[in-house]
């Protein structure tokens, strides 16, 4: 579980992270080393998933959606400066408690 959840997270960093660096090469006219590292970042986020012990890859992407949100709404926190409101953690409590009735209900 520890495992697990330390892969969402650094398959999370990995996505959140790469685009915006490609988000500040494009949008923000950072140099295109920016963009470069950006990507090179994302395709490390495409590997990250695949060290997932879970059989199914439709089920990981899916209970990683849910830690995304919550990545997102903590990255708009601190690096845009953007504080969550009532409904982001909300929002970000239901994805919570989908990702683990995804990953450890007890299924047959």
């Amino acid at each position: 579980m520890v495992k697990s959840m330390v892969l969402f997270l650094l398959a999370g960093l990995a996505e959140i992270g790469g685009g915006y660096l490609v988000w500040l090469w494009l949008r923000e006219g950072a140099s295109y080393w920016y963009g470069v590292m950006g990507s090179l970042i994302l395709v490390l986020y495409g590997i990250i998933p695949t060290l997932q012990t879970f059989p199914s890859f439709g089920r990981v992407y899916a209970a990683y959606g849910g830690v995304f949100i919550i990545l997102a709404v903590l990255w708009g926190w601190g690096i845009d400066k953007k504080p969550p409101d009532l409904y982001d953690w909300i929002g970000s409590v239901i994805c919570l408690i989908g990702v683990s009735v995804m990953l450890w209900a007890p299924r047959a």
